[in-house]
């Protein structure tokens, strides 16, 4: 019996230090839970913020894109207004100058319009501009040499400078349009690059919230293998428990049929007369024969 205790004493020592090591590890995977599920919400937040600052950006775009339309539409007004002024220039020059040869000339007003069209309806580099700007003036000015006489007119000049104004309210649209859209697409880059930032911490923090769950597992079970041996020290402790005591009443009992025994002793030498000793009276009172 006794060594049976005692190897159910050793078994107890066993899980109760597994039941100590499986706490220790549940409790620091817990505390690695926490950092983690801290690092998900906090790369969440920060998701949340860039996501907001680019929807600001998205709506700011939208609203660059609608005046570019609407921009776009009023310098095509002016746009047709420079062409039909053109054109009444075309037909005053034609009144003025009936004989006018001007095949060379014809072609230089050709060249000067499509140019003219080009700048206004194109959106250009400023180093293409720039370029298109020089050429523009340079058949102009070669024009102008060949019309000296004819451009000398009153109602010429009144026509020229009415479309020259018109031309200037058309490229001063186009410019604005140009300034629109290239404030829309910075918008739209800014937005872009604001929501690839929002799609590479999303994907930290879903990594974050993997890991959280990993080691929340990994807890749970630590968690369940020290409930586990906990259980297992419970039952040796009841098992152990029930040993003692069945061990302590047979020695009691024994203890008793002893006692009792040398109690029918000690009266038998009362019957006979003999002396008993102050040993011998406590001795029969624990047994129960006084």
């Amino acid at each position: 019996m006794t060594e049976l205790l005692e190897d159910l004493d050793q078994r107890r020592s066993i899980n109760n230090n597994e039941a100590e090591k499986h706490r220790k590890v549940r409790d620091e995977l817990n505390e690695e839970t926490k950092k983690w599920v801290q690092k998900r919400d906090e790369l969440n937040s920060k998701v949340r913020e860039l996501v907001d600052e680019a929807a600001k950006h998205r709506e700011e775009r939208d609203k660059l894109n609608e005046q570019v339309r609407a921009n776009k539409e009023k310098r095509d007004v002016l746009n047709k207004r420079v062409n039909e002024l053109f054109e009444k220039v075309q037909e005053l020059r034609k009144q003025k100058a009936p004989k006018e040869a001007g095949p060379n000339i014809g072609r230089l007003r050709k060249e000067l319009r499509q140019l003219e069209n080009f700048h206004m309806t194109q959106a250009l580099t400023r180093e293409k501009e720039k370029e298109v700007m020089e050429q523009i003036k340079t058949l102009e000015k070669q024009i102008q040499e060949a019309d000296k006489d004819t451009e000398a007119d009153a109602g010429m000049k009144a026509a020229k400078k009415e479309h020259k104004d018109a031309k200037d309210d058309a490229e001063a649209q186009h410019r604005l349009v140009g300034d629109l859209a290239e404030r829309a697409q910075s918008e739209h880059d800014v937005m872009i690059k604001l929501y690839e930032q929002a799609d590479a911490l999303r994907k930290e923090a879903d990594g974050a919230q993997e890991k959280f769950i990993e080691t929340k597992q990994k807890a749970d079970e630590e968690h369940r293998k020290h409930i586990d041996s906990i259980k297992q020290v419970h039952d040796y402790d009841k098992i152990t428990s029930g040993l003692r005591q069945k061990v302590r009443k047979a020695r009691k009992k024994k203890d008793d049929t002893y006692a009792m025994k040398e109690g029918e002793d000690i009266f038998d030498k009362f019957k006979r007369g003999e002396k008993l000793s102050t040993e011998d009276i406590m001795k029969m009172q624990k047994s129960g024969y006084m």
